[in-house]
């Protein structure tokens, strides 16, 4: 006989189970779909299973026709992202696309704002995917649902991970805010402080004493004018509109003949003050010359320190009112600190940071008594402890990027770093406090 004229016969002893109703069609469907117990896509999986059967029972050739482990696409979604998980998704994406929105200015938040976004980008790709889900014949042992419960797990921890990077988006944000609003040429703490080193000085008498232990030094005028060291930065000033005397005078045309852009520039000095090593200048004037030979700088490449103020921290505004009339903002605040006290130094930081919020050069300080006038501390053990205290208060303040003894004039015989060709004591105290740390 042949073969083939046995199949009716076998189908017909095959379907004597499969007439009745399939006893085992609730348990296959949910092991398809665990997730889905009891949903209308249960039952229609169970529908399903019946319908094959009953075909089965009719049709016995064309169900043995089809070929084992087909996949028959059906309806509805087979990986469903978690609901919470896809909302805590949506919802981290939303904060972080307002924060760098609302500062764009910011390229910390611009650019950690992305981490939020691809974690909403992996729960769409889950939902995606869930559009193309699959049924298996009731042939095969599924493990879909495993591959499901994976991918909603990687979608929940980037939706976890998402609100932790904006956080520090936030914290990056904060973190640059004072450097970054305030510095109309892009500052930056690499660039603030002159090789790395606080410490400085002014005049150069004592540059080849102090060798490499300090960053930078400067001499109140443009440039170096013969007097270098190596290893040394200089700064340039830009002392005043000319007007005070001829030394003043012959450093604004030196000033304005500089053909080149130096990495920073002091100034004017204590245009506040009419007393003799003092600027002399009304705001309005000092705006004039600011925006004249300074602003330009800066457009260039600068980094512009303020005008100092020889009122110190009782300057009522003075740079208030010059912010106000400049077409370029300073990048640095530029004290000068003349106390006896380091509860009165602080005082004076305390004062700058809190009225400006900028990184702060002290380019000038020196031990003062002001509180009834200007009188230098002529005592060598008062002046040796002032200087040991301000190098550690300043090395250790994060808001003080340099720092430079002051040895102009009108500081009596015992301050003054230098005198007959070598260090004084109080030179040799500034040179071994600063050591410790340069």
């Amino acid at each position: 006989m042949q073969l083939f004229a046995l199949l009716p016969v076998l189908a017909l002893i095959g379907s004597v189970a499969a007439v009745t109703e399939h006893p085992h069609a609730e348990r296959l469907a949910r092991q398809i779909n665990p997730r889905r117990h009891h949903s209308r896509q249960v039952d229609r999986m169970i529908q399903a299973i019946k319908r094959r059967d009953a075909l089965a029972a009719e049709q016995p050739r064309a169900l043995a026709e089809r070929p084992k482990g087909l996949r028959m696409k059906k309806r509805g979604s087979s990986c469903q992202a978690n609901p919470a998980a896809s909302s805590a998704a949506s919802s981290a994406a939303a904060p972080a696309a307002s924060a760098a929105s609302s500062d764009a200015s910011s390229a910390a938040v611009a650019n950690n704002a992305v981490a939020p976004s691809a974690a909403a980008s992996s729960a769409a790709a889950v939902q995606d995917n869930s559009q193309q889900g699959q049924l298996h014949s009731v042939d095969e042992k599924p493990n879909h649902h495993d591959e499901c419960a994976d991918e909603i797990q990687s979608s929940a921890a980037a939706a976890s991970a998402a609100p932790s990077a904006t956080s520090s988006a936030a914290a990056a944000a904060a973190s640059s805010s004072a450097s970054s609003s305030s510095s109309s040429s892009g500052a930056n703490s690499g660039s603030l402080t002159p090789l790395g080193k606080k410490a400085g000085l002014t005049a150069g008498d004592a540059l080849s004493a102090m060798g490499t232990h300090i960053g930078w030094w400067y001499n109140w005028a443009p440039t170096e004018e013969g007097t270098s060291a190596n290893g040394v930065d200089f700064v340039s000033m830009l002392w005043g509109n000319g007007h005070v005397d001829s030394t003043d005078a012959s450093r604004l045309a030196e000033f304005e003949a500089l053909t080149t852009t130096p990495q920073w520039i002091i100034g004017p000095e204590e245009p506040d003050c009419s007393t003799t090593g003092s600027a002399d200048m009304s705001v309005s004037d000092t705006a004039t010359l600011w925006n004249a030979q300074m602003a330009p700088k800066g457009a260039a490449g600068s980094l512009l320190l303020s005008p100092s103020m020889c009122k110190q921290a009782d300057e009522n505004g003075w740079l208030k009112q010059f912010q106000g009339q400049i077409s370029r903002d300073f990048d640095i605040t530029n004290l000068h600190i003349n106390k006896n006290s380091m509860a009165g130094v602080k005082t004076d930081l305390d004062y700058y940071w809190n009225t400006y919020g900028k990184p702060m050069w002290v380019s000038e300080f020196a031990c003062v008594d002001d509180s009834n006038g200007f009188t230098p501390c002529t005592d060598q053990g008062e002046i040796n402890s002032f200087i040991n205290d301000i190098v550690a208060l300043f090395e250790s303040d994060s808001r003080v990027y340099a720092y430079a003894y002051s040895n102009g004039e009108g500081l009596g015989d015992v301050w003054p770093m230098w005198s007959n060709g070598a260090l004084t004591q109080s030179g040799q105290t500034y040179l071994s406090a600063v050591s410790q740390y340069h």
